[in-house]
């Protein structure tokens, strides 16, 4: 309802800035709004306010032209009044409200959906956890963000790839092939010293295991650099295994997975070293290459070849996002742990460094969760390997919670998961309160069929939904499709939970103050009209946050 109320202002605008009634101005994306008092109106603008600092008429009056030329449109607007200083403020004929039911009784599963992102391509990379490990908790938190962001994004007309970037050397890989190595060789034996910085937790000495029932004793055999190297492949495919299927159990898929030691084999990151060098972009210092991030707004230069003649970890990321412009993404977004904030302008700084605006680039960050069980902290450490996985919080507590639960709060903000919480079936638990909601309409939808009442958008009579609780369950409604344009321009997949939550406890209010099926026909097929609206809405944004819609609980 609100873009199609920004919509008519908009227009209205436009011909009265045509025909010289008000001053011109450039109109911003958002000129209406909802005021947080219901007294003022369903939408209200400020516009004239803002026209008014442009030139020397009064607010008022400029509020006066417009608010005329909108009380035209009388079959939506019950009334436009004019209030303070100039604010206009839009009520909604509420026979208009319950148009909005039809419209999802026609849509269903597309309802929300729009063509507001005109197809425009976007990439979205998220996860891209190093396959040294299983994944964690806070890869989890990342997962749900990333694909339900993506799923929001393509709602509402994007044409979305979502993308995993497998660091499959470097460094990392080389400690884990080393680690793991090493507890081979206390199977066979031959204990040796443990690395400080070696990867701990009882999944190397799995992995060990299954690499010894693999090669049995032959890496005896090999020389030490060959067995390390064996012991890196194969553990590295195991964990890669395992991620998958992790993401798989979450509902998270991938419609590429993106290799790092692809831009050697192919050449990519010698090339964009060569084209920064073209550009005059990369100088020598003290035996080191340098990327003159510092031209483009970052803090100072970034060291890309270190002196030892071995690439920063910046130099692939350098090539990789390069290779992402040339795959013609017109948005950019990463995914990443709140650790990387000093990251995100040495790489606006390269995107804009290869010709493109650097606000085609958006780096998320994903703060840390912390984990409570009975309203005690549960410690975790990754360097001891004494960390919570995704796969175990799923078992525990759920796929539909462990979602739900990492959507809950912004996600550059800490979270708190409280482990009971997510378990109990009851109220206490939101994602069990929204469920319970969409359970109860299909029990209340079941009923009504055996007594011969079903939804009937054609020969409902709607006009009984016009006051009170029925007009309020429409006007949330109504702000769906809103919603998801707003969720994915600010990149904040959060707020569909926000509005569920509201969604769910309007309709809870509503079916304890209000009888459905009543002796009153009319009302009742109205009534079941309404709710089977409301259940659609609420599956469908579970839908977008990969969380189940039950019909029994």
């Amino acid at each position: 309802m609100k873009s199609k109320v920004e919509a008519i202002l908009r227009n209205t605008i436009n011909d009265l800035i045509d025909k010289g009634d008000i001053p011109g101005i450039e109109l911003n994306d958002d000129i209406v709004e909802v005021p947080p008092n219901k007294d003022l109106g369903d939408f209200a603008t400020n516009i004239a306010m803002v026209m008014a600092s442009k030139t020397k008429k009064a607010p008022r009056e400029i509020a006066g032209i417009i608010a005329d030329a909108m009380s035209s449109y009388q079959e939506i607007f019950e009334e436009v009044a004019i209030a303070g200083p100039g604010f206009i403020n839009l009520y909604i004929k509420p026979a208009y409200w319950v148009n909005i039911l039809r419209d999802i009784h026609i849509q269903k599963e597309r309802f929300g959906t729009s063509n507001h992102g005109a197809k425009k391509k976007v990439q979205i990379e998220f996860v891209s956890a190093n396959p040294t490990g299983p994944l964690h908790i806070g890869h989890g938190r990342g997962a749900a963000v990333g694909d339900t962001l993506a799923r929001i994004l393509t709602a509402t007309g994007f044409d979305v790839q979502k993308e995993y970037y497998i660091n499959d050397i470097g460094n990392q890989m080389e400690i884990l092939g080393r680690s793991v190595f090493l507890r081979y060789l206390e199977l066979c034996g031959q204990k040796k010293p443990f690395p400080e910085d070696g990867y701990q937790g009882e999944y190397i000495k799995d992995l060990a295991s299954e690499l010894k029932q693999g090669y049995g004793e032959k890496l005896l055999t090999y020389s030490t650099d060959d067995a390390i190297e064996a012991s890196k492949e194969f553990a590295g495919k195991k964990m890669l295994d395992g991620i998958r299927h992790d993401l798989d159990m979450f509902d998270v898929s991938f419609d590429n997975w993106f290799r790092e030691s692809a831009l050697f084999k192919e050449g990519k990151i010698e090339n964009t070293l060569s084209w920064l060098k073209d550009k005059g972009l990369i100088y020598e210092h003290d035996g080191a290459l340098w990327f003159r991030t510092a031209k483009f707004g970052d803090e100072k230069d970034r060291v890309i070849r270190k002196q030892d003649g071995s690439l920063t970890y910046f130099a692939s990321d350098i090539a990789y996002h390069k290779d992402k412009l040339q795959r013609g993404f017109k948005w950019i977004i990463d995914i990443w742990g709140a650790d990387h904030h000093g990251y995100v302008p040495r790489m606006k700084a390269a995107i804009e460094a290869f010709g493109a605006n650097a606000d085609c680039f958006h780096a998320l960050l994903i703060q840390l969760v912390s984990l409570v069980r009975a309203g005690t902290p549960v410690s975790m450490s990754t360097r001891a390997g004494e960390f919570v996985t995704l796969r175990e919080i799923v078992d525990e507590v759920g796929k539909d919670a462990t979602r739900y639960f990492f959507l809950m709060r912004r996600c550059d903000s800490h979270l708190e998961f409280d482990i009971e919480l997510a378990k109990k079936r009851n109220e206490e638990n939101p994602v069990f309160y929204i469920q319970y909601a969409h359970a109860r309409i299909c029990s209340i939808l079941k009923k009504a069929s055996k007594e011969g009442l079903t939804p009937d958008i054609k020969n409902a009579d709607l006009g009984r939904l016009t006051t009170g609780d029925d007009l309020g369950l429409i006007k949330i409604l109504a702000a769906y499709p809103t919603l998801l344009i707003s969720c994915a321009s600010a990149l904040e997949p959060h707020r569909i939970s926000f509005y569920l939550m509201d969604l769910a406890s309007s309709f809870h209010r509503f079916y304890n103050k209000n009888r459905v099926i009543s002796d009153d026909k009319d009302l009742t097929l109205a009534r079941l009209t309404l709710i089977e609206a409301v259940r659609q809405v609420i599956s469908n944004a579970l839908w977008l946050m990969g969380i189940g819609a039950p019909e029994v609980m």
